[in-house]
Formats: structure tokens, sequence, C-alpha cells
């Protein structure tokens, strides 16, 4: 019984659809937060200098303090960017497979 349940979700397009939408959007959603952690890797590495900029004048805080702040927020957003999207989209998709691999 599980083995033709898993036959027919296979044989679906829809489960093709899914598995195709969902593999390219998880490598974007990646390559987004890898460049933005990356990056700033990158600056703390090759230009320390910039990084240690103070911010205005008689500031305490440098240029890479609200940075690294911002690889923070920029990373929370992202995930709620992937979290919406898989709890509408691909779990809606996917419940639509279960029901059809389960009617036949």
């Amino acid at each position: 019984m599980v083995d033709e349940v898993a036959a027919r979700v296979e044989a679906n397009p829809k489960y093709h659809k899914l598995v195709s939408i969902r593999s390219s959007y998880s490598i974007i959603m990646t390559i987004l937060v890898m460049a933005v952690y990356y990056g700033y890797i990158l600056l703390v590495a090759f230009n320390r200098e910039w990084l240690a900029t103070k911010i205005g004048a008689g500031m305490v805080t440098s240029i890479g303090i609200p940075l690294g702040v911002g690889v923070i927020v920029i990373t929370i957003i992202l995930t709620n960017i992937y979290v919406r999207r898989a709890n509408t989209e691909f779990d809606s998709l996917n419940a639509e497979i279960i029901k059809e691999a389960n009617q036949k």
C-alpha cells in the first residue's frame, strides 16, 4: 500500500513541479544568505580599516557594527520570506499531491 502511494506521488507532475520549484528557490535563498555572510567576512578579512571607521565625529561605533547587525537582520528577513512561501505555496501543493495520491 505504501509503495503504491509513493509510486503515485512520484508519477504526479505536481510532485516534480514542487521539487523543482522548492529546490531552485532554496538554492537562490542559500546563495543570498551566503553572499551576505561571506561578503561581511571578506570585508573583515580584507578591509578592516574601512570597517573600523567611526560612523561620525565623536562617535564610538564603527561602520562594522551596523553592518554586522544588518547581516543578522537580512538573514531573519530572508528566513521569514522562505518560511512564508513554504507555509503557503509549498504546503498547499504538497497537500494536493498527498490528496491525489490517496484518492486512487
